[in-house]
């Protein structure tokens, strides 16, 4: 393999901080509601990414199949929930808290993975899974004894979670058979669409809002979307997916950093000492299932990021 012509550790850093801004700009655009952030977060992307499909990528339309349609469909509805779940949990409890349980979707990942595909741990990967729920338990307890309403944040923050994995399992044989550019806007696509229907149906405006928050909206397309997931990408060619899944833990520690200073936001003692153990928890995690395979995660807001 010829030497890159960029340091990979370097993007992995630049990548890591670059998702670490999600969070944060959400939180600036909280003028507007969390669907219809997360549609303009979506719809701003696929708007950029459609002169590259129709150039570069416009042929490969033949090779998508009926029941690719159907998982990108599926993977797209979830995606959707995901954003729409996250979102709302920012403007209930704190980033540091938000973060770091959104950020549990590798291990929610593998837990699919036993259940639908018959995926056997291996004993250091439970005792890893039992540590992160064990810190996430410290942050919930930390946030009720704050307020109920931070509390109400940590659970939907953890349903988002979820539902990312549920995008991943459901977009995982898609993404074998798709370019990752065409999977990408195609379940980018769908999910605007998905997010589209949810604003027209809970009757929330499109417009108009301020100059700033339209801002916030088309960074949240570039920054995090895709300088971060792109930069993840291209550090996979010369990298690990156990050393980019290892990078990407840091985000809460980024976002965390951001919030102190952008937004103000103190981090509490419950809040170190459960997102410490999460972090601690997810390292171990991820060690201890790369002796089996390769890690496989889905870096919220991107496809997943494989080998």
């Amino acid at each position: 393999m010829r030497f890159p012509p960029f340091n990979p550790y370097i993007a992995v850093i630049i990548g890591v901080i670059a998702v670490s801004t999600s969070a944060i700009f959400v939180k600036l655009a909280s003028g507007a509601p969390a669907g219809i952030i997360a549609f303009y977060r979506l719809f701003f992307s696929v708007v950029l990414m459609l002169p590259i499909i129709l150039l570069k990528y416009n042929d490969e339309w033949k090779l998508i199949q009926k029941k690719d349609w159907i998982l990108a469909t599926f993977s797209g509805v979830f995606l959707a929930l995901h954003f729409i779940l996250w979102f709302e949990s920012l403007n209930y409890t704190s980033v540091a808290s938000s973060v770091v349980l959104v950020t549990l979707q590798p291990v929610f990942a593998f837990i699919g993975t036993y259940f639908f595909f018959g995926e056997r741990f291996a004993p250091a990967a439970v005792i890893s899974m039992l540590i992160t729920l064990i810190g996430s338990f410290i942050i919930g307890w930390g946030d009720f004894q704050v307020s109920g309403l931070a509390l109400f944040g940590d659970i939907l923050a953890l349903l988002g979670a979820v539902t990312v994995t549920g995008y991943f399992l459901l977009g995982q044989q898609l993404r074998r058979r798709l370019s990752l550019m065409m999977y990408t806007f195609l379940v980018y696509g769908i999910s605007s669409i998905t997010l589209l229907l949810y604003n027209l149906i809970k009757g929330d405006a499109f417009f108009p809002y301020s100059m700033d928050i339209w801002g916030w909206f088309i960074a949240l397309a570039i920054i995090p979307t895709f300088l971060g997931h792109s930069l993840f990408n291209w550090a996979l060619k010369w990298l690990s997916t156990s050393t980019i899944s290892m990078g990407i833990v840091f985000e809460p520690i980024g976002a965390s950093i951001l919030a102190y200073f952008i937004l103000g936001e103190k981090i509490t003692s419950s809040q170190w000492l459960g997102g410490t153990v999460v972090i601690f928890g997810l390292f171990l995690f991820i060690m201890s299932t790369t002796t089996k395979r390769n890690v496989t995660i889905s870096h919220r807001g991107g496809p997943p990021l494989k080998k």
